[in-house]
């Protein structure tokens, strides 16, 4: 029997939580709290005022009891609250604890497991213990006693009450317009319905937030209270109970919706409060107190102009992992000392919700508790001192002012460093394009607040001035963090199609203002990682590197073709080049479970990174991290961001096909993570989105002439060599087709005749064998016969696929029986010696073509690889310059008797007899493998067929199986 029993360690475990969680009371074998159940006698119990009690029962391990005894406490009431318990932690203290002499220094230096219990999501993990320290144990605490139902069930609330008071709102318009206009105006939006939205939004979360602080103040009644008044007058009632509210602080939350209310009529403003009233009392009917976290979570859904600025909200769990990540990198920063802290600077220039910011400011404030110190007296520090936030719309800012002012809606601050930058043309006919203008190299910034809301900043009264001159100095922050817009000057499909520069088509700018605002951009872009077909987020990444100092911290959620986009070349060589400790997070899954932001199907990525002291410069190995999933709530991005920073010694790209170092979770895996050497010329970085990095080490090897599969214990040579190095690629069809002076052709129907025949778009039925026919013809405009004479030479038999739908489509290279023009889908690969179409043909459509394909393409929607002409110059081809005359003759016979055959989209290659004829040809005939090779490459097309980069998450045929 150990020496201590676990009582004596639960007691000495419950004082050490106290001290981590100082605003918290824990109680230690305590009875008569369990409403009911008087005799039970929880381990520790933890309380806090504003969450759910968390119960906390413990055991020496083997602990065969522990977890039977947590899940009887869920769904009890606390006596004293009469509050339920949401969540409990089962806990295996390690025997050896039991014998040492020092029970808090042992507890303190020990590894303890445990799992977790809540009514809403049940145990994790799912299988096996968690495994951390006494300080990972208070995190879990923290964040299960907010219960994630009880925060969906407040969100659908809110916004359903919204919905049901914007009619009113609305209603408004036709009778009284200049109502509508003003609070437009307002707003810094145009009068429309998302506008509207807003500004109910803004309403409800001011009652919200009065029902949360009523009681707070002797002159703070709750909603109900003064509702009853025998003189009630809705209206009325409400501004005046908002006026007391305002003498006292919580100017970011209540000015906007104080003035917003004044200038509506009295009957439309108390059927508008009377419908918001009922939904603040059903928000915190739900338990959550937290209610900066609620209209956070619906603002992106009602902003204005959302398909021009590209801005999507950070998931609450996205921005915890991502801001745990980048705190973790921060150095040499006394996290006990205010004062110390007092001198970060944390920014973000595409703040938003203040979803980013508000994270950052949670992994600051318990790393300062952590240490002893107070949050409430770090709170004025936080707002006055250490975030900075801009945006260009006016309700984000008042947005994140009334997120950042709940983290402790009792202290008071002064002015914040939020605000609202000029956007679009001014009064003196120049164009500003908001945090873009940070591009510009300057110690201050003149920063002019053009609405009402952008003034109110601080918490205890109305900041007046109107144009501010603020501290942004280069080189003078410790931490950027964004996720910033990704629209892109030059996207001109589908909605943009008539847009001259999506980028800066927000606010009904006109097309000359758009212009104007693009050549802006352009000049300050100038040496620096902007590019135009990369997008505003280049910019972002951009000013970021120009404002952070010297081991300063980049993060941020940047599209995945930022990892494989030639436009995103000179990012990539920045952070090659300038930065150290470089972390890439993405995510293997499907469709919306991709991407880190809330409503988008394209795939995304998390950067951090610190910036090189030039003083001690160092080229670390980029690590990739990829995700099985992404994080689906607080506790499993905890978890996530623990393993991740835990991780001991990382596996190499270089190290073999033996996959990646897994990352766990209990008993399941929930990612993989390799390093790759620092590529220091920006190259395409393949090492996203993959969730078996096996393949991942085949790819890398094949790029670098090596052929390495599962099982085999030693590479092979094989001569690869980059397509640009044997040929070239086509014109780009829009100097094909566009309008003159541009393209010298016109686009009609297909002709058996046709004099100058193309290969145009995707045609699932005419892609099923590697031979295809020319669906189009192209004729020659009036006047552009030379340029047309031009374009013509580059005809040639072998198309790429630039737009390869995995799910459907079985061709990476399409074969046509004469030379034939390649157009949007399918553009030409002109080889210099014409020979060289046979193999390319079958070594492209084969599995290692495959792999090699969508190693080196962008995979940023599911189920699908892209590239550009010119990102496809670089592409790893085998070099076919090395083959004998009889290898190239055999390519044409093995074309001959393969060009008719059927080919099955490519996320079944691995159960199509075609697809397995053709690596036999490759593998045997061309290369002169053996057996075991072949075999050895039919397996590797089964782990990639297994990728949902590759399927999509399309269903499988049931009697799609396996060829060997």
């Amino acid at each position: 029997m150990p020496r201590h029993a676990e009582t004596s360690i639960n007691v000495v475990l419950g004082g050490l939580l106290s001290e981590i969680m100082p605003t918290s009371t824990v109680r230690s074998e305590n009875t008569r709290v369990i409403l009911d159940h008087p005799s039970w006698q929880p381990d520790i119990l933890v309380l806090n005022e504003d969450r759910s009690p968390v119960v906390i029962e413990a055991e020496y391990q083997p602990a065969a009891n522990v977890e039977n005894e947590a899940l009887q406490r869920l769904g009890e009431s606390v006596a004293d609250l009469h509050r339920q318990i949401e969540a409990a932690i089962a806990l295996q203290y390690p025997v050896e604890i039991g014998e040492e002499h020092d029970i808090r220094n042992a507890l303190l230096n020990s590894k303890i497991t445990y799992s977790v219990f809540t009514l809403d999501q049940g145990r994790f993990p799912t299988s096996g213990w968690l495994t951390g320290s006494v300080t990972d144990i208070a995190d879990i605490i923290r964040l299960v006693s907010v219960p994630q139902r009880a925060v969906d069930q407040a969100v659908a609330t809110l916004e359903h009450g919204i919905d049901a008071a914007v009619p009113i709102l609305s209603g408004i318009r036709s009778p009284k317009p200049a109502i509508g206009e003003w609070i437009a105006n307002l707003l810094g939006m145009p009068n429309i319905l998302q506008t509207h939205r807003m500004a109910c939004a803004i309403i409800a979360n001011a009652m919200v937030f009065h029902e949360r602080l009523a009681g707070t103040h002797p002159n703070i009644k709750s909603l109900p209270y003064i509702s009853t008044s025998p003189t009630f007058n809705v209206k009325r009632t409400i501004l005046d109970a908002w006026q007391n509210i305002l003498e006292i602080n919580y100017w970011p939350i209540f000015a906007i919706a104080n003035d917003i209310i004044e200038q509506l009529p009295a009957d439309e403003a108390a059927q508008l409060l009377n419908k918001l009233q009922y939904t603040a009392e059903a928000v915190a009917s739900t338990g959550v107190n937290n209610a900066h976290d609620l209209t956070g979570r619906i603002f992106q859904r009602l902003i204005a102009d959302r398909k021009y600025l590209a801005t999507f909200y950070t998931l609450p769990a996205s921005a915890a992992l991502l801001a745990q990540l980048a705190v973790a990198k921060m150095k040499n920063v006394d996290w006990a000392d205010a004062e110390a802290i007092s001198q970060l600077r944390i920014a973000d220039f595409a703040c938003g919700t203040g979803a980013l910011l508000s994270a950052v400011y949670e992994q600051v404030a318990t790393r300062h508790e952590r240490n002893g110190g107070n949050t409430a007296k770090l709170h004025p520090i936080m707002l006055e001192k250490v975030l900075y936030g801009c945006d260009v719309m006016p309700s984000a800012i008042h947005i994140t002012g009334s997120t950042l002012s709940g983290m402790e809606p009792s202290v008071q601050f002064q002015n914040t460093r939020l605000y609202t930058l000029a956007y679009g043309r001014q009064k003196d006919n120049s164009v500003a394009i908001g945090s873009l203008e940070l591009l510009k190299s300057s110690a201050v910034m003149t920063l002019f607040n053009t609405s009402d809301p952008a003034k109110r900043t601080g918490s205890i009264g109305e900041e007046t001035a109107t144009q501010i001159n603020t501290d942004i100095p280069d080189n003078g922050f410790d931490l950027i963090i964004m996720n910033p817009p990704f629209t892109r000057s030059t996207n001109h499909e589908g909605q943009h199609r008539n847009i001259v520069n999506p980028a800066f088509a927000a606010f009904g700018a006109t097309t000359n203002d758009q212009s104007k605002m693009g050549d802006r951009l352009n000049q300050l872009g100038k040496q620096t990682c902007y590019h135009g077909n990369a997008g505003l987020a280049s910019a972002f990444a951009a000013i970021a590197d120009r404002k952070l100092k010297p081991d300063g911290i980049l993060a941020m959620v940047l599209p995945l073709s930022a990892n494989a986009g030639v436009s995103w070349h000179n990012f990539r060589h920045m952070l090659s080049q300038k930065y150290q400790d470089v972390d890439i997070l993405s995510i293997a899954g499907s469709g919306k479970d991709m991407s880190f932001s809330a409503d988008t199907d394209l795939a995304e990525c998390l950067v951090i990174a610190r910036k090189q002291n030039k003083k001690k410069q160092q080229k670390n190995r980029i690590r990739f991290i990829s995700l099985t999933n992404r994080p689906a709530n607080l506790i499993h991005a905890q978890q996530v961001g623990l393993q991740i920073r835990n991780i001991d010694a990382t596996r190499k790209i270089e190290d073999g096909p033996y996959g990646g170092t897994p990352l766990t979770i209990g008993e399941h895996i929930t990612g993989e993570t390799i390093t790759t050497p620092p590529e220091m010329n920006g190259e395409v970085w393949g090492a996203v989105r993959i969730k078996d990095y096996s393949i991942a080490q085949c790819a890398d090897a094949l790029k670098r002439s090596m052929l390495w599969l599962p099982r085999m214990k030693e590479p092979f040579y094989l001569p690869i060599t980059l397509l640009k190095d044997i040929g070239e690629m086509g014109f780009v069809h829009r100097d094909i087709v566009d309008p003159p002076p541009r393209g010298p052709f016109e686009k009609i129907p297909s002709s058996a005749t046709a004099t100058y025949p193309a290969l145009w778009n995707h045609n699932a039925k005419n892609e099923t064998h590697i031979l295809c026919t020319p669906d189009s013809q192209l004729r020659v405009r009036q006047g552009m016969e030379s340029k047309a004479h031009t374009i013509w030479q580059t005809a040639s038999r072998t198309h790429l696929n630039l737009d390869f739908g995995l799910g459907s489509q079985p061709l990476t290279v399409a074969f046509t029986e004469s030379p034939t023009i390649g157009g949007r889908a399918w553009p030409n690969i002109v080889f210099k010696d014409p020979r060289f179409e046979y193999p390319m043909a079958i070594w492209a459509n084969s599995t290692l073509g495959l792999i090699s394909f969508w190693w080196h393409a962008n995979r940023q929607m599911p189920g699908r690889a892209t590239t550009t002409i010119r990102s496809a110059e670089s592409l790893p081809i085998l070099d076919f310059r090395t083959f004998t005359n009889e290898q190239l003759n055999s390519s044409k016979r093995i074309f001959d008797k393969i060009r008719d055959n059927k080919l099955m989209p490519a996320y079944l290659a691995d159960a199509d007899p075609n697809r397995a004829l053709i690596d036999q040809h490759v593998i045997r005939d061309l290369l002169g493998f053996n057996q075991n090779i072949y075999q050895a490459v039919r397996r590797i097309s089964q782990k990639w067929c297994a990728e949902p980069s590759v399927h999509g998450a399309k269903p499988r045929p049931r009697d799609a199986h396996s060829v060997i």
